[in-house]
């Protein structure tokens, strides 16, 4: 792969649902080992974004290619690359976070055993609760063990979709913390969130959806906050 090519180019991404365009014509271009905030108000198409991204949706028109490589038409290949951590934690309620983790791993051909896995819970702060059925556990820790789920997959391309939500302030300075050490790892981050400032902390670039289309793109610490929050003055600097 030559230096020059991008983690992720898409030209043209439309995705319709019924009648309604969630997106409509989304170029993006996005180096590899950078980070890209996905800004916008609700419903502006953020989440379809990611989801299209990922290969969990098909988009109606447009191409994607993903380290060069057309990933429309092999999305098993697209999900090797390719982790999201979708706004919905999707556990499986009556298996423990281990066991969770195990069908993960099994999934992904990595080691399933207890000893394998228990410092990711360690590390998301659930080892603990390692043997607890899932449907005991609060939304915070749902949260969490999702991301365990993702660290586990550790793929290329790492794609956050509201990362902060239902977490606690462990969970926020975690998250803090997370980008960072992904970039650092070599991988490339897409995150959609209204954190802007956060966000924008760690991120390289930014673009602003709206009603489906980008209505900015640039550095992300320029991204300008009035276009997702009308009430609210663009950041100067």
């Amino acid at each position: 792969m030559e230096e020059s090519t991008p983690a992720i180019e898409a030209k043209g991404l439309c995705r319709r649902y019924g009648r309604a365009w969630a997106l409509a014509g989304v170029d993006l271009r996005i180096p590899a080992g950078k980070a890209l905030l996905v800004a916008g108000r609700n419903g502006s198409g953020k989440s379809t974004l990611l989801r299209v991204l990922a290969g969990a949706l098909r988009p109606d028109r447009g191409s994607l290619h993903v380290f060069g490589d057309e990933a429309l038409r092999d999305r098993e290949n697209l999900r090797r690359h390719v982790g999201l951590l979708a706004h919905a934690s999707y556990t499986y309620d009556s298996l423990s976070a281990l066991q969770n983790l195990q069908v993960a791993a099994r999934m992904l051909g990595r080691p399933a055993d207890r000893r394998s896995l228990l410092p990711l819970l360690e590390e998301l702060g659930l080892a603990g609760r390692a043997d607890d059925a899932v449907h005991g556990f609060s939304a915070g820790m749902r949260r969490r063990l999702a991301f365990a789920r993702l660290l586990l997959q550790a793929p290329r391309i790492v794609l956050l979709d509201e990362p902060y939500a239902q977490l606690d302030p462990p969970g926020f300075r975690f998250v803090d913390s997370l980008i960072p050490r992904l970039l650092a790892e070599g991988r490339t981050v897409l995150v959609a969130s209204h954190h802007l400032e956060e966000c924008a902390k760690v991120c390289d670039l930014g673009v602003v959806l709206d009603a489906g289309r980008v209505a900015w793109s640039g550095d992300a610490a320029r991204l300008p906050h009035h276009l997702v929050d009308p009430g609210r003055e663009a950041i100067a600097g």
